[in-house]
């Protein structure tokens, strides 16, 4: 049956939710509270199997999408490459997923979530099997963004779906366990194929290393397609380019939206930079760390694992606004902890930095589900879009900065990032202010 605590779903061929469609939506409880009662509560046997299946598609994800980012420095040594030569064969996956995520998340509002999910999640793992074997560096980025739009069509998607299928009041929670599956695909993948590749050694390490990625990824994929339940809230729509393109609009008249959005670009740019330079940052001097070595900093993933899951307590307690600015505080300190060229510091500001982004990540990101009330997959689509554009400027500008400046104008990269974010926040916070006192001026955001 459909959702009976949102309009009647109709996919792209409505825009974002407006205020008038808010307060609709708000004004008939009683549909609203069938509609979430039928939903999957925490504890229940389908919250727990959505719980599962998420988190292994999050793992999927991020093993896959930064499979090369612990890599980078024997990528550099094995095809004498400078880090922003390297740091291309992740921003090229970044890119495709960014430039697939709105036509695929169109697709699952046709075709369904699960089939969409499913299907992006097989044909990237397949196509890992064959990126160890790129013979160049142009081939290993063209693979490698193609890689990038196969896996465009799970993350938009799986936010949309836990936004249909899970109780309002777990949903926090819930994209907290599906981003921690994020963590640990990004921990276990960098990790392991670091391993690999140093056990291995010689040119051929990394070609090792990435087929390691590769077994996990088709494991996660067969769990995820066993675990997931069938979609209860889901109403297929027609395809219709010109509803798209309206829903688009739609969305990005959305001024609370367009703030999400940028805070996930911003808070993304700062990540994205700081852990493409970091293994060249620590097998450089003064560290002067082994790469089998460097890989084990990853570790430090277990901190977004447990900030993501503990967010929507955070949210629930500061609110939304409070827990960007927390976040925002403690990423900028981690940076700023980690200018002294000693191993203490560099790895403590890397764990706050860890920390401080997957809690801003969440929190943007749950905010964009409950948002949109309609087109929801376009929505979180649209999120993801600029979420990853700010991985690949991230990753690109600090590799750049890194080159010119070291490490210090890596941080200047995140810093400013995180000045803009903290702006953006402060603007809605004055936004919100405005609106209590002048209620009649209102708008949603």
């Amino acid at each position: 049956m459909p959702d009976a605590d949102t309009p009647p779903r109709t996919g792209l061929r409505t825009s974002a939710t407006t205020p008038a469609t808010a307060s609709t939506a708000a004004s008939t409880p009683t549909g609203s509270t069938l509609g979430a009662d039928l939903r999957h509560r925490p504890g229940s046997p389908g919250y727990r199997r959505t719980s599962l299946a998420l988190f292994a598609a999050g793992v999927a994800t991020f093993v896959l999408l930064y499979s090369t980012q612990a890599l980078l420095p024997a990528l550099s040594q094995a095809m004498n490459l400078t880090p922003g030569q390297a740091s291309w064969t992740v921003s090229a996956a970044s890119l495709g997923v960014a430039a697939a995520v709105i036509p695929l998340s169109a697709l699952s509002e046709r075709f369904g979530r699960t089939r969409v999910m499913t299907l992006s999640v097989f044909a990237a793992a397949l196509l890992a099997v064959v990126i160890p074997f790129a013979p160049s560096l142009g081939v290993l980025v063209a693979l490698r963004a193609v890689q990038g739009v196969c896996l465009a069509g799970l993350p938009a998607t799986a936010m949309a779906y836990l936004a249909e299928e899970v109780h309002p009041a777990a949903l926090p929670s819930a994209m907290g366990l599906y981003i921690a599956g994020n963590s640990i695909g990004g921990m276990a993948g960098r990790i392991i194929s670091d391993l690999v590749a140093g056990a291995v050694g010689g040119d051929s390490g990394w070609r090792w290393g990435l087929g390691s990625v590769a077994a996990i990824s088709l494991a996660c994929a067969v769990s995820f397609r066993l675990l997931v339940p069938p979609a209860r809230h889901f109403r297929p729509a027609p395809l219709r380019p010109r509803a798209l393109a309206a829903g688009v609009a739609g969305h990005l008249r959305n001024p609370l939206l367009l703030r999400l959005y940028a805070l996930g670009l911003l808070f993304m740019a700062v990540f994205g930079a700081v852990y493409t330079v970091m293994g060249y940052r620590l097998t450089a001097a003064p560290f002067s760390l082994p790469t089998g070595l460097v890989g084990l900093i990853f570790v430090v993933y277990l901190v977004g694992t447990a900030t993501s899951a503990l967010t929507g307590r955070v949210v629930g307690r500061l609110g939304r606004r409070g827990a960007l600015y927390l976040a925002i505080g403690v990423t900028a300190a981690g940076l700023l902890l980690s200018l002294p060229n000693a191993i203490a510091p560099a790895l403590l500001g890397l764990v706050l930095v860890t920390g401080g982004f997957f809690a801003g990540h969440t929190a943007a990101s749950s905010a964009v589900g409950r948002t949109a009330t309609q087109a929801r997959a376009l929505a979180s689509a649209l999120y993801l879009a600029a979420y990853y554009v700010g991985n690949s400027l991230g990753g690109s500008l600090g590799a750049s900065a890194f080159r010119s400046h070291g490490w210090n104008g890596t941080a200047v990269v995140g810093l400013i990032a995180l000045t803009l974010a903290a702006g953006t926040t402060l603007y809605a916070t004055l936004r919100a202010r405005a609106d209590r006192r002048d209620p009649a001026a209102a708008v949603n955001g």
